[in-house]
């Protein structure tokens, strides 16, 4: 008998354990489900974020790209204002060339004028002596004419005194 109850224990203890792994089975599964639920939700999460961040970055790269286009016309128009300006240098380089030439002509010729004076110096001393001479005699003449033209009036004037006198 013993061995009958022994086997019926033995069957029971397979039912229970069958029993209880199905439980432990269900449970498991009944916890791994709501993992899953919430792994669906946190994914559904991310792939709604990455949605919206395709939008923001498709929005960024439209604006990237007409930013890098306003960029590229803005260094063209520098860099014509920089050839330009580059050109204008040049010009007023040149002109600075040109002044400095004429700038040392006007030395040379300078120069060349005071060496001449230097030069002179005796013949001019002679001329501005002669001249003194020149303008001293033509007054002294001057005034020898003028003394003589008085003394030929006043001589003129006697005459006529005298006539009147003699009447």
């Amino acid at each position: 008998m013993y061995r009958a109850n022994g086997g019926a224990n033995v069957e029971i203890i397979l039912y229970l354990s069958a029993a209880v792994a199905a439980i432990a089975f269900f449970v498991l599964v009944i916890y791994l489900a709501k993992t899953l639920k919430s792994l669906q939700g946190t994914l559904d999460s991310v792939a709604h974020t990455l949605t919206g961040l395709e939008k923001q970055l498709d929005g960024v790269t439209r604006e990237t790209t007409t930013l890098l286009h306003k960029t590229n016309e803005l260094a063209e128009d520098i860099q014509e204002k920089s050839e330009n300006l580059n050109s204008v240098v040049l010009a007023v380089k040149d002109v600075g060339h040109s002044v400095q030439r004429f700038n040392k002509s006007i030395q040379t010729i300078t120069s060349k004028v005071d060496e001449e004076v230097e030069k002179s110096q005796d013949k001019i001393s002679q001329v501005v002596q002669w001249s003194n001479v020149f303008f001293e005699l033509k007054d002294k003449w001057k005034a020898k004419k003028l003394h003589s033209e008085h003394h030929a009036e006043a001589e003129q004037i006697l005459a006529r005194q005298r006539e009147r006198a003699n009447q």
